[in-house]
């Protein structure tokens, strides 16, 4: 007789992949063969992580409609089985599978579209941290500022997108009538960030994208003003730098500062 380990293994592997190992192992009855009772948990595996990708992705089941959504969910399932210990992290990879698979490559907005959604669950499900004030920079002294480095709130996420999908999204979220997709002719940068239960999107301009992917990366206040140079001249780059800051501390987007 197999181990129970062994057995655990030859389970899973008929859930995942169907493999016969296990049928040997199970005790059917006349009104319930084993077969039957295999499918039972089959079944209800692929169901259960489908029904998951549908509560993390509406507005992608909202584009597609329930039965396009299902055959997409029933080919993700067959090409990804579950890593996680909870299934809220089951569909990670779904805008990558949209952008791969043919029959869904040719419709890049799904593939945005399912980028969006998870971002955003991200953010809200993020760590939460104490936002910097805007009082706490006036006791920083003049010498340390060329040198000052701030530590950002852990929900800050930064996406780039050529598609409406932000658009499309809120209005699906707010039942109202969807604009009609839409792309740029340049990827458009997004910030996305959670204060306390509330989660915050904004585009940005090129600029500003660029400053706060370099302040994330490190970079200090001093080398953000040179930066900015390039956008709006030595004279103007440290009034500029200064205006990000400030709104990116009133946002709650930073929640500490080192040198």
């Amino acid at each position: 007789m197999s181990s129970l380990a062994q057995q655990q293994r030859d389970f899973q592997e008929h859930v995942l992949r169907r493999s016969p190992a296990i049928e040997a192992q199970i005790i059917g009855t006349t009104r319930v063969p084993a077969l039957t009772r295999l499918g039972i948990y089959s079944g209800a595996y692929g169901s259960r992580l489908a029904e998951s990708l549908g509560k993390s992705f509406p507005v992608v089941v909202k584009l597609l409609g329930d039965e396009e959504f299902e055959k997409l969910a029933a080919a993700y399932v067959r090409a990804h089985d579950s890593p996680f210990f909870s299934i809220r992290y089951y569909g990670d990879r779904l805008a990558e599978f949209l952008s791969a698979e043919p029959i869904y490559c040719e419709h890049p907005l799904l593939a945005e579209m399912a980028r969006w959604e998870w971002c955003i669950a991200a953010v809200f499900d993020a760590a939460d941290a104490q936002a910097l004030t805007a009082q706490s920079l006036t006791a920083i002294a003049p010498e340390q500022w060329a040198q000052l480095r701030f530590k950002w709130h852990p929900s800050v996420t930064r996406l780039a997108l050529r598609w409406n999908a932000p658009e499309i999204w809120q209005a699906f979220n707010e039942e109202r009538e969807p604009p009609e997709p839409r792309a740029s002719a340049d990827s458009v940068p997004w910030l996305l960030w959670r204060r306390e239960l509330s989660s915050y999107f904004r585009s940005l301009t090129p600029g500003e994208a660029s400053a706060l992917d370099a302040a994330r990366s490190g970079w200090p206040f001093g080398e953000l003003c040179e930066l900015l140079c390039q956008e709006v001249g030595p004279a103007e780059a440290p009034a500029r730098a200064a205006a990000l800051l400030r709104g990116w501390v009133t946002s709650g987007l930073i929640i500490g500062t080192h040198s």
